[in-house]
């Protein structure tokens, strides 16, 4: 019965969005204009935004007003076909990144190069992509914490299970930073005294059944934002005149199987 149901539907042209026993990796598109990158594809929300980017910042950022570490940068589109995008930054400074994003089956994948083409050092530690996942988990501000995990002691931890501070800066959001990066060059936002296993963070969809993850390789810092937001900051570390130095990201929009995220992580970040 069920089946001759759903092949009648699929004769009228009638579709609903796969489960994800269904589609484990749904196909995924993209676009971008304006310093935003929309993903999309048959996923709850069917969208995600991410501000990318939305900026590049200077060393010791934790104890000093956020406009003094921002570094300015101009964004430029060199083609676009809704599947491989590549853009062009120009950092103040001389420092010329080039990207390259590329959507597949349940996933994304970022490449990036930064070349420093001035005569001096330019003090750009940390990137900063954006990624909005208010319609994925269907939180608020308030509630979107509830759904969002890094990994602690190997252990996927929801993030009111994970330890928080409040003293910074500026109040909101919460920071986990990976062993060996200095926080004095993190975000001005409070530090989570836990120290992530793995360069991944992430949520899972508003029915429970989805989950969205990001890892870069290297990470500057796990981020829960002050708006329904998360980040994985990539880190640059600063670059000599005539230096070269490469970050590499993914996206994972999957299954809720936490075992397979990993696997999937270890597979592409060995």
């Amino acid at each position: 019965m069920r089946l001759a149901l759903a092949a009648a539907l699929v004769m009228a042209g009638c579709t609903t969005p796969a489960s994800p026993q269904a589609r484990q990796q749904p196909p995924l598109r993209l676009a971008w204009e304006k310093n935003m990158l929309a993903v999309t594809g048959d996923f709850p929300g069917g969208r995600i935004d991410i501000l990318y980017l939305e900026a590049y910042c200077r060393s010791g950022a934790r104890d000093v007003e956020w406009k003094k570490t921002v570094i300015p940068h101009k964004a430029e589109k060199l083609s676009d076909d809704g599947r491989t995008i590549t853009l062009r930054d120009t950092v103040e400074g001389g420092v010329v990144v080039n990207h390259r994003i590329a959507a597949g089956d349940g996933r994304v994948d970022f490449e990036v190069e930064a070349t420093n083409q001035g005569s001096e050092f330019v003090d750009a530690q940390w990137v900063q992509p954006c990624v909005r996942v208010g319609a994925f988990t269907g939180g608020t501000q308030r509630t979107y914490v509830d759904k969002s995990f890094v990994f602690i002691d190997g252990r996927r931890t929801f993030l009111p299970q994970a330890r928080r501070t409040e003293e910074a800066i500026y109040k909101g959001g919460q920071l986990y930073i990976p062993a060996g990066i200095d926080r004095k060059d993190c975000n001005p936002r409070p530090h989570s005294p836990d120290v992530p296993s793995n360069d991944l963070i992430g949520c899972v969809s508003a029915d429970g059944l989805w989950l969205f993850a990001t890892a870069w390789t290297p990470t500057q810092e796990l981020f829960q934002g002050v708006i329904v937001c998360l980040h994985n900051d990539f880190r640059l570390g600063g670059l000599k005149p005539g230096e070269t130095k490469r970050a590499r990201g993914k996206i994972y929009i999957m299954e809720n199987d936490v075992d397979l995220l990993l696997a999937r992580y270890r597979r592409d970040f060995p």
